[in-house]
């Protein structure tokens, strides 16, 4: 009698699974809320009251933290190419625009004063990992002469990185050597993914 063999789960997926199960009940739209939620644990980057730039904001689940984190008495401004669909709280104002040639509206709303920015952008993935890891390497930076110019001293920046396939810290070093005022790193992966923290002096 032939056995029948059990393909065994992919223990990646089953992380994935339950992330996105998580996600669903807590009615955030996208899972990578969680990895917001472990940076903010460890280092307090969005504080009540704060202002918070979230670049790439679309699904809108690092917006909706933010703006539970805030309060109603901060503000969180959310851009992003892609309309976001889900209901958020008055002091949220979101913007549907290109952060990286940003019209007048957008322009408008970049005033310096920031308490955070965060980044959740990431390219249109080719298949290509190192094809990948460049293009948002290159959006990392975009974000980061963002945060330059507008965080307040001491504010906190916080973005997606792809992990180079070779050189799995390359991301955040050329982070580091980009911006001098680079305070603190922090590399937390998942898949091919990496978080980048930093305080900007």
């Amino acid at each position: 009698m032939r056995t029948r063999r059990t393909k065994k789960r992919n223990p990646r997926n089953q992380w994935a699974d339950h992330y996105t199960r998580r996600a669903k009940k807590e009615a955030f739209p996208a899972r990578s809320v969680y990895k917001l939620q472990e940076i903010q644990k460890r280092f307090r980057v969005i504080r009540k009251g704060g202002r918070v730039l979230d670049l790439g904001c679309a699904p809108g689940s690092w917006t909706r933290y933010a703006a539970e984190l805030t309060g109603p008495g901060g503000k969180v401004i959310g851009i992003d190419l892609k309309k976001v669909g889900i209901a958020l709280p008055a002091h949220v104002h979101l913007l549907q625009g290109d952060i990286l040639a940003p019209d007048a509206a957008i322009a408008e709303v970049l005033a310096p004063g920031f308490d955070a920015v965060i980044s959740d952008m990431a390219p249109a993935t080719t298949g290509h990992r190192d094809v990948d890891a460049a293009r948002s390497l290159n959006l990392c930076e975009a974000a980061l002469t963002i945060a330059r110019a507008h965080l307040k001293p001491g504010g906190h920046f916080v973005c997606k990185i792809f992990q180079d396939p070779v050189d799995k810290a390359l991301g955040i070093r050329a982070l580091e050597n980009f911006a001098d005022e680079v305070a603190a790193g922090l590399q937390m992966r998942s898949g091919n993914r990496q978080g980048g923290f930093a305080q900007i002096k």
